[in-house]
């Protein structure tokens, strides 16, 4: 029985790297929609151990990590250690868009989302981030009118201090920006 689990290991994780690799090619297409034209992303497997000393759980025997890089000349490196806010918003927005739809998350929240982009990238990730909301709900924090201008609802977010404490509102705004 060993053997054939271990038979069954090597063929799920072979079916595992054959889609990480589909997967990751999406992901870095969606990163250079975004504006990330010298991005790539990958999904590291580490060797899968022999035999003797694998271990067997239900989500099989792998190790992964993603790789990541946005500049052009500097290798991928882990994802986790080197993306930065903007980045990381942006990259959330490419896996989500790249993502089986019924995912079970029903709510998206994207901040700094819009960090060093305007003009065209600006437009498409407002586009991006309306396709998701056609099916799940999806806040997003924004100084972008290409952005705010895709939401069914914006509202105005302040922070004021009173009395030394820092306080802030969220104030629903009308369709012309007016509270």
């Amino acid at each position: 029985l060993e053997d054939r689990l271990y038979e069954n290991t090597q063929k799920i994780s072979a079916l595992r790297r054959a889609a990480a690799e589909k997967f990751a090619q999406s992901v870095t297409g969606e990163l250079k929609q975004l504006g990330m034209k010298n991005a790539a992303f990958v999904v590291d497997f580490a060797p899968l151990p022999e035999k003797e000393s694998a271990k067997f759980s239900p989500q099989g025997s792998d190790e992964a990590q993603f790789l990541f890089s946005a500049n052009s000349g500097q290798p991928p490196r882990p994802l986790s250690k080197i993306i930065s806010g903007g980045e990381l918003s942006r990259f959330m927005l490419a896996l989500k868009n790249c993502l089986p739809s019924g995912f079970g998350i029903q709510t998206m929240i994207f901040d700094e989302i819009d960090t060093g982009i305007s003009g065209e990238t600006a437009q498409t990730v407002a586009e991006k981030l309306y396709n998701i909301s056609r099916g799940k709900q999806v806040l997003a924090v924004t100084h972008l009118p290409q952005l705010a201008s895709m939401a069914d609802r914006q509202y105005l977010i302040s922070k004021f201090v009173k009395e030394g404490s820092t306080f802030t509102s969220l104030t629903s705004l009308d369709r012309e920006g007016m509270l």
